[in-house]
């Protein structure tokens, strides 16, 4: 079946860096968009950033500026480059894959990874 796992997540401070991967295995996504969400302690999960089909990205006003998506059609892979992160951006990040595009008005996808947990704090 299909496989999405997510890596690189960890411990931070604020103002810190971080990238996150995310390996697709039993299908591939190249015509498919691939994206990221996330999902803050007692909060509903939240879109983050997606690829499409064609690479083109999209962004929750939160992270726009800071954080930079981008994907590897050969490798079947999405990763999702973080930059200043804030206490705020504390959760577990998602990654998902399927239709053509993955934004704000994204619903119900089909392929998601269990998270990786991202932990901004002095």
């Amino acid at each position: 079946q299909v496989q999405l796992v997510e890596s690189g997540g960890g411990l931070v401070q604020p103002g810190d860096s971080l990238s996150l991967s995310c390996a697709a295995s039993g299908r591939s996504f190249m015509h498919n968009a691939m994206g990221w969400f996330r999902q803050a302690p007692g909060k509903d999960r939240e879109f983050v950033a997606g690829i499409g089909e064609l690479g083109s990205s999209a962004y929750t006003d939160s992270v726009r500026g800071r954080f930079s998506v981008a994907r590897d059609y050969a490798a079947n892979t999405v990763s999702l480059q973080m930059n200043n992160l804030k206490p705020e951006d504390t959760a577990v990040y998602y990654c998902a894959a399927g239709g053509r595009v993955i934004d704000e008005t994204t619903t119900n996808l089909d392929y998601w990874g269990k998270g990786t947990l991202v932990t901004v704090s002095s």
